[in-house]
């Protein structure tokens, strides 16, 4: 294998540099042709993956990339997933349990409130016209002793004088 920029083979660039820890040094080109994606495809996941980059002699971006663990992502088995779901679909459902019975005991206390404000208003309303009424009682009663003329204001006078 020749080495980059040396040989026949110049300017070509061999099919990987392995490095430690299964590293490769590829080009997008290289990245999207091993993963079936575009260059760009390639260029996004190195971004997404925040991958490190460095230029070669021709100018070209060299990635430093691990393809086995970029195609197997480090997730969950399927199976610790649905449990950890369920567990939490559980507890979630307990806790809606517990919310509405607590909101069933303020639902009673909000009624109860609800009605004893109701009774107040109507008692207000009731007292508000019985000092309506005592008002014009009284109104009433002070024009029938008030004096209507100069002579009955006279009399009124001497009546009560």
């Amino acid at each position: 294998m020749t080495s980059p920029g040396t040989g026949s083979n110049k300017g070509a660039y061999p099919f990987g540099l392995v490095t430690s820890r299964m590293l490769e040094q590829l080009t997008y080109t290289q990245i999207g042709e091993r993963l079936n994606v575009s260059s760009d495809g390639a260029r996004a996941i190195v971004k997404r993956n925040r991958l490190p980059r460095s230029h070669d002699k021709n100018g070209k971006t060299l990635v430093a990339i691990d393809l086995d663990e970029l195609r197997s992502p480090r997730r969950l088995p399927v199976t610790d997933v649905v449990a950890t779901l369920k567990a939490r679909i559980e507890q979630l459902e307990a806790e809606l349990a517990a919310e509405q019975q607590r909101s069933a005991g303020h639902r009673a206390h909000y009624e109860h409130e609800r009605e004893r404000a109701d009774l107040l208003a109507r008692g207000h309303e009731k007292l508000d016209i019985q000092l309506k009424n005592l008002r014009l009682h009284l109104q009433a009663g002070r024009q029938a002793a008030a004096p209507r003329t100069l002579r009955d204001c006279w009399r009124w006078l001497r009546a009560t004088g």
